[in-house]
């Protein structure tokens, strides 16, 4: 007999059209410190700053909200950069000698960073025709020379060869090798070992055919390109490191491999000079490490900036990581937590000016960025308005707070400011300013939270391209720890030589990783949130605007109550500080409950309208009225064969014996279950027939995909009671006919438990305060899933199928009320499937089996509203699922119908997929390293994304290569947005070219605000996260090879400005 299985009809276009105007998949922004930097430069003219990665990336920031990102074909190091002044083209040098040259190009009325040139040198010198070993013509340094028309390549065989930056093509016949230097040099020092390979190259501001060269030996060379002749000689013996030539030439700096440096002074009529002016070793006499660079800038004022990295003593401090700043007799040594890339002065760099006067130092180190005022006395850290280290101390949750009031944004903004007090006399602010922002200020706020390994919660604004530090929390004070002992070590050593001064705030260890914060929410109405740890701390807290003194109150809640056999042999609980407690200004703690065994929390949610919190562990699940600071339930939800859970995730006494017990188990288990299936064969086909019933459809005969059969998993797998997912909803779950509070919780196992509560209400309309009162809680229903799939997440949805507002929400008129007139429904997202459930009844009205048609496991999922950009009014609530293989697919609701799906993280990126936080606009963010948040959105309408302008000049007769027109190629950041304004005569944008006429749209269409996340808050919390290697981040950012297919050069006559839009 033939069977048949019906779907739903076909495609509809109408409802494909209106897909189209909900729906789009873009990554837009990478937010965070770019993983594993290897090279700096920065463009004194166009203030803008470029860093290069170990994974070939190259990434451009100015002012907050410029940036834009390019990718190398090969995947190499990057380990030089250099700009070309004022044209927006960057040359690269990667750790396989191949130069590359960048530049911002239009293309369909777009611009993105690509690669237009790449260039290699021969293996075979063209001044002497002999071929060398490849590890002589390995690149050591580049230089720019002649108003970057020209480009300089030191060796490792010694040789200087020139490069024309415009076409990047070897200019024959200028090269100068080693040979010609030596015959420079006198008899006694042109004996014994050779030169050694090319450290350094230093230009000339006032003259550029001069180039100042420095040799691995120890030698220096003023070299004159124009005469083709040495000028100078400086005969130095000790191993060269790097070299800084003054401003009008007359002083040559060196710095060397034994922790010196020394001064030379060309003398007028010598072309010879044996010994330096000055030569120290500033942290000896006892052997120190080498100074890596140098730089000298001498001031108006008076006196002169020296500064350097490296050089300390090597017995005492060789593994510090230190940048010293020295002026006249103050010394400053500037100690950072991770190792140091490079450094660059902002300062002046016309040749007309006599002074460099320098007016900021940024430093590059391997975790964050640090900037710091030389015009201020004591030379501050100037805050970062962008490329904050999110992970100073390691990731370990996160969360979205939408539409944030704006009361409530001063209020953080303000407890972060006293935090990090400015000096008044500060003149100087972020001097990374090239380029104009061209977004619209966001007419709604966003947060995004994280908890971190060392206790603390980090407030950034997430409104914009710019992910800003506003606020951190810190949670490690309410406990006793032993950081204090090592305050009074900092402290106590601060007076010793060298004058050490911490700097940055990366910092990767923890004083106990019992602090770690496991699960946070905020209540934007009422400033109070909750922060869950790994040691079962659950503290609730109050947002206050001044510093206050007060006593913590300390409540337990055991969740095995009393249960015998079960025997906790993880971690300790952490120990509160008793007394009163002085707390500075912003999220001060008022209550601190206790989950007993102290485990780590899993799931946390909160109701400030009811004064209820609720908590979840490994072991259970407690809720807790933090009005009367009294616990209202606890629940053990453990099976008698949940052993592993009693472990701890600290704990390092594993039964190997029993884990071997439970395989072989499994395999009894699915052997038996293999030969029970003949047996079994009426009761399947029973299932399958009543399979068809359910899902028939009279409209359309086209046949459905075969669902994979899923086995059930065994109620006694370890872990199994271990709580997922708690949530609090005014609804139907006694009778229909009358609603109020419930809490749902679910686990591991596939169990949900719903609540009853009592709630005292209060009798005046307008209090918000919910009067004091006991609060009871009563099991309402219980829902065993078929599968015992772990379930994710559970939302009740209202008359209209759209979910329950958030507290105080309806009450404030902040949102619509619920619909209470029609029946209920509770969506319940298991790992495997999406089902609905009718209430207060339970019975099932709808689901979806991810599972059995797609092959995958749900990891995260959250409901969002989708708003079309066809029509301002029209929004649908979907839900946005993402998958254990990356994949992102979207759901009707309550119908869960598939809309569309979308490939976003790598399957092989584990802490990516983990780290996943959706918001409740149809955006998301997750982890593509350890430092750095990847953007991306679902909506068509909502996106936040790059709009800026730069202004650029080309020189005359300049070669530049273009792309055809082309489709957008995936950039590191996805789609960044420039545009390039044009400049007239004088230097001021062209009015005539302004408006960007490759593109149909008008400005202000372009230019409107895009509308950012509202409404509600997102709880989604991410359970822990790990390191991302080199290979995520390369594999993500994806392949530029289309690009060389499309590389042409047009050679134009004259300097051309454009303006270039980028959307």
């Amino acid at each position: 007999m033939m069977k048949f299985r019906f779907r739903r009809q076909g495609a509809d276009p109408q409802r494909e059209k209106l897909k189209q105007e909900l729906f789009a998949f873009n990554k837009t922004v990478e937010h965070g410190f770019p993983n594993q930097p290897s090279a700096l430069a920065f463009d004194p003219e166009l203030r803008i700053m470029a860093i290069g990665t170990r994974s070939g990336a190259v990434k451009i920031y100015g002012a907050p909200g410029v940036e834009f990102t390019g990718l190398h074909r090969d995947t190499a190091t990057v380990t030089q950069m250099h700009f070309l002044p004022g044209q927006g083209r960057l040359l690269t040098l990667l750790d396989d000698s191949s130069l590359h040259l960048w530049e911002i190009i239009h293309h369909n009325g777009c611009a993105h960073l690509e690669e237009a040139l790449s260039f290699q040198l021969p293996s075979r010198p063209g001044f002497d025709g002999a071929s060398a070993p490849p590890s002589l013509m390995r690149v050591t340094v580049v230089l720019l020379v002649a108003a970057g028309d020209m480009a300089a390549l030191g060796t490792e065989g010694g040789s200087v060869f020139f490069l024309d930056v415009t076409t990047l093509t070897l200019l024959e016949g200028q090269t100068l090798g080693p040979d010609e230097v030596l015959r420079s040099l006198p008899d006694d020092y042109r004996c014994g070992k050779a030169l050694g390979p090319v450290e350094s190259l230093q230009g000339h501001l006032r003259d550029p055919t001069k180039i100042l060269i420095g040799y691995s030996r120890g030698l220096l060379v003023i070299w004159n390109q124009a005469a083709r002749c040495v000028d100078h000689v400086f005969l130095g013996n000790q191993q060269l490191e790097s070299l800084c030539w003054g401003r009008d030439g007359s002083t040559v700096t060196s710095s060397h491999s034994d922790g010196s440096y020394a001064v030379w002074s060309p003398e007028v009529g010598s072309s010879l000079a044996l010994q330096p002016t000055v030569a120290t070793t500033p942290y000896g006499p006892f052997p120190c490490k080498a100074i890596n660079k140098i730089l000298w800038r001498n001031c108006e004022s008076g006196g002169h900036f020296i500064i350097f990295s490296g050089g300390m003593p090597r017995a005492s401090y060789g593994d510090r990581h230190c940048v010293s700043v020295l002026r006249a007799e103050v010394l400053v040594t500037l100690d950072f937590t991770s190792r140091i890339i490079d450094f660059f002065t902002v300062h002046s760099t016309r040749p007309e000016d006599e002074y460099d006067d320098p007016q900021a130092l940024a430093v590059l180190l391997e975790e964050e960025l640090v900037v710091l005022d030389l015009q201020t006395p004591g030379w501050p850290a100037v805050p970062a308005p962008y490329l904050a280290p999110l992970h100073s101390s390691a990731i370990t949750c996160s969360a979205h707070v939408a539409n944030v009031p704006a009361k409530l944004w001063a209020r953080i903004v303000s407890a972060g400011e006293q935090q990090s007090p400015q000096p008044a006399s500060s003149a100087s602010s972020w001097p990374i300013t090239g380029g104009r922002s061209l977004a619209q200020e966001p007419s709604q706020r966003g947060l995004l939270l994280t908890g971190h390994e060392d206790g603390t919660v980090r407030f950034w604004d997430a409104s914009g391209v710019a992910l800003r530090p506003l606020y951190k929390l810190s949670t490690a004070g309410l406990f006793q720890t032993d950081c204090e002992h090592a305050d009074s070590l900092a402290q106590a050593a601060e007076d010793d030589w060298p004058p050490f001064r911490k700097v940055g705030c990366f910092d990767p260890y923890s004083d106990d990783p019992r602090l770690g914060v496991q699960k946070v929410s905020l209540c934007k109405y009422t400033a109070q949130m909750v922060v869950a740890g790994t040691a079962g701390q659950v503290l609730v807290l109050e947002l206050s605007d001044v510093p206050s003194e007060h006593v913590v109150s300390v409540a337990s809640v055991d969740l095995l109550q009393d249960r015998e056999g079960f025997t906790w042999k993880g971690h300790e609980r952490l120990s509160p500080r008793t007394g009163l407690l002085p707390w500075a200004a912003g999220f001060q703690p008022r209550v601190l409950v206790q989950c007993l065994p102290p485990a780590a929390v899993t799931a946390v949610t909160l109701h400030t309208e009811w004064g209820l919190v609720a908590f979840g562990t490994s072991h259970g699940f407690g809720l807790f009225d933090y009005q009367r600071k009294s616990p209202v339930l606890a629940r053990c939800t453990l099976h008698p064969n949940d052993s592993l859970a009693m472990e701890g995730p600290l704990s390092r006494v594993k039964s190997l014996k029993k884990s071997l017990r439970q395989s072989f188990r499994r395999i009894r288990k699915s052997r038996v279950s293999g030969k029970k299936r003949a047996a079994n064969a009426n009761s399947k086909l029973q299932e399958a027939n009543a399979q068809l019933a359910e899902q028939a459809c009279p409209h359309d005969v086209e046949m459905t995909p075969v669902q994979r059969r899923i086995e059930p998993r065994s109620a006694d797998d370890s872990l199994s009671g271990v709580v997922r997912c708690l949530y609090f909803a005014d609804t139907f779950l006694r009778d229909a006919a009358h609603h109020g509070p419930t809490m749902w919780a679910g686990t591991n196992s596939g169990s949900v438990f719903a609540y009853a509560l009592e709630v005292p209400v209060a009798a005046g309309a307008g209090s918000e305060k919910r009067p004091e009162g006991m609060v009871e809680a009563v099991l309402g229903k219980e829902v065993q899933l078929m599968h015992r799939a772990p379930v994710v997440a559970i939302a009740v949805l209202d008359g209209r199928g759209r979910p329950l507002p958030e507290p105080y929400e309806a009450s404030r008129d902040l949102a619509q009320a619920p619909d209470m007139q029609g029946g209920h429904a509770v969506l319940i997202a298991s790992e495997e499937q999406f089902k609905v459930f009718t209430l207060p009844k339970v019975s099932a009205k709808t689901k979806f089996k991810l599972t059995a048609h797609e092959g995958c496991r749900v990891r995260k999922v959250a409901l969002a509203t989708f708003a079309s950009v066809a029509c301002e009014d029209y929004a649908e609530t979907c839900l946005a699922c993402l998958t254990n293989l990356g994949d992102v697919h979207v759901f009707s609701v309550p119908g869960l119908r598939p809309q569309v799906h979308y490939s976003c993280i790598r399957k092989e990126d584990i802490s990516g997929i983990a780290s996943c936080v959706f918001t409740r606009h149809g955006q998301g963010f997750y982890l593509i390293s350890p430092s750095e948040f990847e953007r991306f959105s679902l909506s068509a309408r909502n996106i936040t994304e790059p709009l800026c302008s730069l202004d650029i000049s080309w020189p005359r007769n300049a070669t530049r290569a273009r792309l055809r027109e082309s489709p957008k190629l995936s950039q590191a950041n996805g789609t960044p947005s420039i545009i390039l304004a044009p400049q007239s005569c004088d230097g001021s944008p062209d009015p005539a070219h302004s408006k960007g006429t490759d593109t149909s749209e008008p400005l202000e269409a372009v230019l409107s605000p895009m509308s950012v996340d509202s409404a509600t808050s997102a709880d989604t919390t991410l359970d822990t996260t790990g390191d991302v290697t080199v290979e995520d981040v390369k594999d993500f950012l994806g392949s530029s090879e289309e690009s060389e297919k499309n590389l042409r050069n047009l050679v134009e006559d004259e300097a051309r400005a454009c303006a270039i839009l980028i959307k």
